[in-house]
């Protein structure tokens, strides 16, 4: 039996290479058949997963909620000590030095990636900013996020705080951060279909081993997740869920 495992678009490209690494290591030791996905945006990866075609997911936590409430899938492992957190940044040009320098028309860059606009819009409560206030420029990319701040298109960018810091020095070098959020208690997560429920016993056991022996650290760097993973039992799934509701709120 092939099981499609889909990585959210929103990993670095960078990290392609790990999650290969990942998913030839968990075949080999859990017997399984997996066949990663990796979708370039959210839009293809939501049309893959809508027809049926993804049986694990390594997703988001807004878009986990979305596929545990509604569409059959259920959160078995998370990695470990790596929150999703996000950043605000503009150019080092800008005079603008935090958060609070922004006004209302702003223009912000960002990608379709819901869980780090709506954290971005929690942070920007400081300058007194709704939706409402700022003009979004939409980009495919964080890279593009990047390209638009630093050449002044836009006021302000929002990152994923792991896409950030994987820039290169000089990208880096020309930005400005004007808030890193500190939430602790949101990461992405593994998740399974109703469909494979009897196969994630077999799975997460070879998934919480990786680390076990010194080699595999080589593929846990990789990926950015140094720590490994960890089985995530329902009661903290529905904690996350519940928070990321709060911030909906």
């Amino acid at each position: 039996m092939k099981l499609n495992f889909s990585v959210a678009p929103d990993s670095p490209p960078e990290r392609f290479g790990g999650w290969h690494m990942l998913n030839t290591l968990l075949q080999s030791r859990s017997g399984l058949h997996l066949h990663l996905l990796t979708p370039p945006t959210p839009a293809e990866q939501h049309e893959l997963i809508r027809a049926g075609g993804v049986d694990l997911v390594y997703a988001n936590p807004f878009d986990a909620s979305e596929l545990i409430r509604q569409l059959g899938f259920s959160a078995f492992a998370r990695p470990v000590n790596k929150a999703d957190e996000m950043v605000i940044a503009c150019s080092a040009k800008s005079t603008a030095t935090r958060v609070e320098d922004l006004r209302a028309g702003c223009r912000i860059a960002v990608t379709d990636n819901r869980d780090v606009r709506l954290i971005g819009l929690r942070l920007l409560e400081a300058a007194d900013l709704t939706d409402a206030d700022i003009q979004w420029v939409p980009t495919d990319t964080f890279q593009g996020c990047a390209r638009l701040a630093i050449k002044g298109e836009v006021d302000a960018a929002f990152f994923m705080a792991d896409t950030f810091h994987a820039l290169s020095r000089i990208t880096r070098s020309q930005l400005t951060v004007l808030v890193e959020s500190a939430l602790a208690d949101i990461t992405h997560v593994l998740l399974a279909h109703a469909k494979v429920a009897d196969q994630v016993p077999t799975l997460l056991a070879a998934l919480a081993g990786i680390g076990s022996i010194p080699a595999d650290q080589e593929v846990l760097d990789a990926l950015g997740i140094s720590g490994g993973f960890a089985p995530m039992q329902q009661e903290e799934s529905e904690f996350m869920l519940d928070l990321m509701e709060t911030l909906l709120d």
